[in-house]
């Protein structure tokens, strides 16, 4: 009787996982042959903390719990030497995506830094073993990505139209001391995030490579603080011939971000400071951190995403529509005809720095005029300026549906306007508003045609 029980409490809560649809971006696969394999090397300790217990029965039993549908798997820290212990972990993830479809993928991970060895296995994880992405490593032996060898690496994964999971690893030379008094996941792995895309940035190579999509990992790191500095001061580093043009719309553009670690309503308003909301993953780090509290981190984070008023809109693309484009779970978003019912409408609340007012309005008509014209999808964009604060400018949206929105803010047009007046706007509030009479605003769609 106690195992019927428990038959019927695990069918239902798998039955709620699948109905929230929830995608994990980041979880960790630690097999038997990578433990061994760091033993051999003494490496076990390398990234300064213990590698967790893992078997699949385990992360199956926590997902059906918290509510997740599917967890993508990414070799944890630190990486083997061995390109054929990695072959075996990757052969490993592919068998358990086998063996339980639509509840693993899994992103295979490189023997860099020989980039002829890394490349070949791209090939065979994405070609044979059909693994979804690509997990890189911010450095490996030193080897930071963004250095000029890993071009042919990124040759191919553009080919391929990659998706490229990061994760920090510790970097390279490493100060012991400071490792032991500041563990790693604590701060350094920050950083090293931050300056692995940064060298990327630097070097244009997300705009070089434009169908490489990559996930960086722990709600973006420093990246917020660090790229309006990088900003200001590129053309400081043009002048002295330190580094070259830099396409920051092209590379921001290639750059997704999971909410695995710190993550509240704060964080994720200062992100969408560098990004845009259908760029925005849930990620867990498994097995890294306790299951219960996982669980009551995702139950958190559902709650915020419903009750606040301007991150409300998001919650399904954030908790799983962006994972399931990017991932290529469903095809392009397309646009419907406007339906009432299913329509946004919300009056964008904006003040702007009076120093960048003029140029703010030339963004802001040539997106909305842009969007109207090009989008069925978009009904309506009205940009107003308050009478009496120039620098108060309002904006009255309505799209058809939320496909409509969340295909919106991949246009091209819109994310010119999005990088473009990052520097412009003090403050932003989204508000969704809720038509009263949905009949009567059909008649005005109709009686303007």
């Amino acid at each position: 009787m106690n195992r019927l029980k428990a038959t019927v409490i695990s069918m239902v809560l798998a039955t709620t996982a699948f109905a929230q649809g929830v995608i994990d971006v980041h979880s960790h696969l630690i097999t038997p042959e990578f433990v061994s394999s760091l033993e051999k090397e003494d490496r076990l300790m390398d990234e300064g903390f213990p590698l967790p217990k893992y078997d699949v029965e385990s992360h199956l039993k926590w997902m059906d719990e918290a509510g997740v549908e599917t967890s993508v798997l990414t070799l944890a820290a630190p990486q083997p030497q061995s390109p054929t212990i990695i072959r075996k972990c990757n052969e490993a993830a592919a068998l358990i995506k086998k063996e339980h479809p639509s509840r693993f993928m899994f992103c295979a991970a490189l023997p860099l830094p020989n980039v002829d060895a890394a490349v070949r296995e791209a090939i065979y994880a994405l070609d044979t073993l059909k693994a979804e992405g690509i997990k890189l490593a911010t450095n490996v032996q030193g080897q930071y990505l963004g250095a000029p060898e890993l071009d042919a690496l990124f040759a191919v994964l553009n080919e391929r139209k990659a998706v490229v999971i990061l994760h920090p690893h510790r970097p390279e030379p490493v100060n012991k001391q400071v490792m032991q008094q500041t563990p790693l996941a604590m701060q350094e792995y920050l950083s090293e995030t931050t300056r692995a895309v940064s060298n990327m940035i630097s070097r244009n190579v997300l705009a070089r490579y434009p169908n490489v999509k990559v996930v960086v990992p722990h709600c973006g790191a420093y990246l917020p603080l660090a790229v309006p500095r990088m900003k200001s001061l590129t053309p400081v580093m043009q002048a002295n011939k330190m580094v070259g043009e830099i396409d920051w719309e092209a590379n921001l553009r290639a750059l997704y971000y999971d909410l695995a670690g710190a993550h509240s309503p704060e964080v994720i308003r200062m992100m969408l400071t560098i990004t845009t909301p259908d760029h925005l993953l849930y990620g867990s780090d498994y097995p890294y951190v306790a299951p219960q509290v996982l669980t009551q981190s995702l139950a958190r984070m559902k709650k915020y995403l419903s009750t606040e008023p301007d991150l409300a809109p998001y919650k399904e693309m954030i908790l799983w529509k962006n994972a399931k484009w990017l991932l290529g779970l469903t095809g392009e978003k397309t646009s419907a005809e406007p339906a009432a019912t299913n329509m946004i409408v919300r009056i964008a609340e904006i003040e702007v720095y009076p120093q960048y007012l003029q140029e703010y309005l030339a963004f802001a008509n040539e997106v909305d005029r842009l969007s109207v014209e090009r989008e069925p999808g978009v009904v309506c964009l009205y940009p107003m300026q308050s009478a009496d604060d120039s620098t108060q400018i309002r904006i009255l949206e309505i799209y058809a549906s939320d496909e409509a929105y969340q295909s919106h803010l991949k246009t091209d047009h819109f994310l010119k306007y999005k990088q473009g007046t990052l520097h412009m706007v003090k403050s932003l509030k989204l508000p969704t508003m809720r038509p009263l009479d949905p009949e009567t605003m059909k008649l005005i769609f109709k009686k303007q045609k």
